[in-house]
């Protein structure tokens, strides 16, 4: 399974009761789809997953399976804090028709390397789907190490990495070490660019939500060769990239949703609401953005 192109890191719209927003997403997967994107990720952590009910989850799921037309590529967030729930998630993606999940560390757990990596193996034993590793050590709290790449770089289902530590170094370590065995997938938004370089043809892109089009335009620019363009309209996107790495992701993507005109609510609490000076930190950041 080749990954290529931005697949967006999907938010999930809450109306003003805080119930999910189908009309919203609707309207928003429409607006992603126009700007160009080649595939759809919910239920990952940009879509507030860990503050949704397993029904819910599954609705988004659904949803989203139903949205995508032949040729758009489907990853699903399955992850849990543990692996019983993980593989009941993932089994369930699965019955909806997802072959491939995207699953990073057992949240609050922080297994040892041996334990993370009978995790994963103990996931793809049980429910036959393709698997897209997710290392956000900042959020996570651990790091998918070499070591258990080394574990899993031979499976047949394991294709690909997101990597968001942020890190550049550890971008060129896995496109070296694991060439043509795991996919580096850009997951560091505010070095996308540097990603492309060393190999990256995908990128799940949280950002994507808010700049679709800008996204979508850098990858196909970089694609077509022309490198000296690639860079300015990273320079024009890094700035805004840098406000949301910043703190206060989620609720930025969603202020940036309503910036572009298809808002999709606020965020599910304890997650609270922007300040106006962070709104209009990250407005004046979009603005070039926005006029892409």
């Amino acid at each position: 399974m080749k990954l290529s192109g931005v697949m967006p890191a999907l938010v999930t719209p809450f109306d003003q009761d805080g119930n999910i927003d189908f009309d919203a997403f609707e309207k928003h997967l429409t607006n992603l789809r126009a700007a160009g994107v080649s595939g759809w990720v919910p239920c990952g952590s940009s879509g507030e997953y860990n503050f949704m009910s397993d029904e819910e989850r599954e609705e988004v799921l659904k949803f989203v399976k139903d949205f995508a037309v032949e040729g758009e590529t489907l990853i699903a967030g399955t992850n849990a804090p543990h692996t019983k729930g993980v593989i009941a998630n993932t089994a369930k993606a699965k019955e909806l028709g997802y072959d491939a999940v995207l699953l990073a560390t057992p949240f609050y757990t922080k297994p040892t390397d041996a334990e993370l990596l009978n995790h994963f193996k103990t996931v793809l034993d049980a429910v036959d789907v393709n698997l897209v590793l997710y290392s956000y050590p900042d959020k996570d709290g651990i790091e998918i190490s070499y070591d258990v790449l080394d574990g899993l770089a031979d499976h047949p289902r394991v294709i690909g990495i997101k990597e968001s530590s942020g890190s550049l170094q550890r971008a060129i370590g896995i496109a070296t070490r694991y060439e043509n065995r795991i996919q580096l997938v850009s997951g560091s938004d505010d070095i996308a660019l540097d990603f492309m370089l060393w190999g990256a043809e995908s990128w799940i892109c949280g950002p994507a939500n808010c700049m679709g089009k800008a996204v979508c335009d850098l990858d196909r620019t970089y694609k077509a060769g022309d490198l000296d363009k690639a860079k300015k309209q990273m320079a024009t996107l890094y700035k805004a990239m840098n406000i949301l790495e910043s703190g206060k992701f989620v609720q930025k993507l969603k202020y940036g949703c309503e910036l572009q005109g298809t808002p999709v609510g606020e965020c599910r609490a304890p997650l609270g609401p922007l300040t106006e000076a962070e709104k209009a930190d990250f407005r004046a950041a979009m603005e070039p953005i926005l006029n892409w």
